[in-house]
C-alpha cells in the first residue's frame, strides 16, 4: 500500500509535487474550494519548495536554513493531509486519479483503516561504542522490543545542545528508522558533547503519534 506522506523530506517533497501537479488543474472539474486550495496548498507549497532548494545545497546551508526547512514543512503537511483526505472522500476522484498521485484508498483486504498511533516509544541509549549512540526504541511501557501492530517506524529527532530544550522544535536534525536501533556516528572531536532525543511512532500511512519524553546523551 502506498505511503500517503513519508517521513523522509525527499520523498515527501516527491509526494506533495506529484499530488498538487494532479490537483491543480482538476480543482474545478473535482469541485475543491479555489480559494481554500489556493490560501491553503499553494501558498505552503511555495514556502516549502523555496527553503527545500535553499537547504539542498550543503555548501551554503545553515542552522536557520534547516530551521526554516522544518518549519515550512509542518506548516505545509497538515493542509496537505488535508487534501488527501478531500482526494479520497471525492466522488468526482476515480480510483485511477488515487492511484496516479499514490494515495492509498485503504478499500478491500485491508481490514479498515490504520488508526494514527496513540502511544510512543520508550528507547535506551547505547554508549558503549566509541563515537557512537545507539538508540534502542520500544513501545511506552511494553516488556517486547517488537513494534505496535500498524506501526511503520520512528521518528527521532535529535541535536548536539549544550543547553537543555525546551521543545521538541529546537531539535533539528530528524531521522527516521523502521528498524531499532537507529545509530548515529561522530567526530573524535565531538566526543563528551551533549546529544538530545525525542522519538514518536508513525504508522504505514504516515500518520504520526505523540512525542516522547526528551532525553539526553554523551557521545562516548
Amino acid at each position: 500500500m502506498a505511503r500517503t506522506i513519508p517521513s523522509k523530506d525527499t520523498d515527501f517533497n516527491e509526494t506533495q509535487s506529484v499530488i498538487t501537479t494532479k490537483t491543480k488543474p482538476n480543482v474545478d472539474a473535482w469541485q475543491i474550494d479555489r480559494t481554500w486550495y489556493s490560501e491553503n496548498v499553494i501558498s505552503h507549497q511555495l514556502i516549502w519548495e523555496e527553503s527545500w532548494a535553499a537547504y539542498l545545497d550543503p555548501n551554503t546551508r545553515t542552522k536557520l536554513i534547516t530551521f526554516n526547512k522544518n518549519l515550512a514543512r509542518k506548516n505545509y503537511e497538515p493542509s496537505l493531509a488535508k487534501l488527501i483526505g478531500i482526494l479520497k472522500s471525492n466522488p468526482f476522484v476515480t480510483p485511477s486519479d488515487l492511484a496516479e498521485m499514490g494515495i492509498a484508498t485503504g478499500k478491500g483486504g485491508g481490514g479498515g483503516r490504520n488508526p494514527a498511533p496513540d502511544t510512543y516509544p520508550d528507547y535506551d541509549v547505547d554508549t558503549s561504542i566509541m563515537r557512537r549512540l545507539g538508540i534502542h526504541f520500544f513501545n511506552h511501557g511494553s516488556k517486547s522490543h517488537a513494534k505496535p501492530h500498524g506501526i511503520h517506524g520512528a521518528e527521532i529527532k535529535w541535536a548536539k545542545l549544550a543547553v537543555p530544550p525546551v521543545d521538541v522544535e529546537e531539535l533539528l536534525n530528524s531521522s527516521f528508522d523502521t528498524r531499532s536501533p537507529f545509530t548515529l556516528d561522530f567526530l573524535e572531536s565531538e566526543r563528551g558533547e551533549t546529544v538530545w532525543f525525542c522519538l514518536r511512532w508513525e504508522n504505514t500511512t504516515g500518520e504520526k503519534g505523540p512525542w516522547s519524553e526528551l532525553i539526553k546523551a554523551i557521545i562516548p
